[in-house]
C-alpha cells in the first residue's frame, strides 16, 4: 500500500490550499485516515482525521486548525482531502498522510502516529508573513 500525498506549497497568509491523499496498492478499506504535519525541529502532530465505523464517520481536529481546516473524503477509494483556509505561518510544516488498517482506533488513538499503519511521502506547506 502506498499513500500520496499532493497539493503543498508557498503561500501568504490568509490564503488557501487544498491538500490530497490517495492510496494505491493492495485492495482495503481503511478505518481511519489522518493528516499530520512535522515543523522543523518538532514532533509530528495530529492537524485532522477521519473515522470510519459501518456507516457512522467521525472528523476530529487540532484545536489550533478549527474554523480553518476542513477534512473530507471516504475509505472506499481511500482518498481524503485537507482544505486549509486562512492559512498562517505557524501552520508552516511538512504535511503527511497516514492510514489506519488494521484496527478501529479509539479517539485518543488518532492523535498517535505510531496508531497508523501506512505514511505518505509528505507534502511541503509554507506559508509566509
Amino acid at each position: 500500500v502506498q499513500l500520496q500525498a499532493s497539493g503543498g506549497g508557498l503561500v501568504q497568509a490568509g490564503d488557501s490550499l487544498r491538500l490530497s491523499c490517495s492510496a494505491s496498492g493492495r485492495t482495503f478499506s481503511a478505518n481511519a485516515m489522518a493528516w499530520f504535519r512535522q515543523a522543523p525541529g518538532k514532533e509530528r502532530e495530529f492537524v485532522a482525521g477521519m473515522r470510519w465505523n459501518g456507516g457512522n464517520v467521525g472528523r476530529h481536529y487540532t484545536d489550533s486548525v478549527k474554523g480553518r481546516f476542513t477534512i473530507s473524503g471516504d475509505n472506499v477509494e481511500n482518498t481524503i482531502y485537507l482544505q486549509m483556509n486562512n492559512l498562517k505561518p505557524e501552520d508552516t510544516a511538512v504535511y503527511y498522510c497516514g492510514a489506519v488498517v488494521r484496527v478501529r482506533p479509539i479517539l485518543s488513538a488518532m492523535w498517535t502516529p505510531s496508531t497508523y499503519d501506512y505514511w505518505g511521502q509528505g507534502t511541503q506547506v509554507t506559508v509566509s508573513s
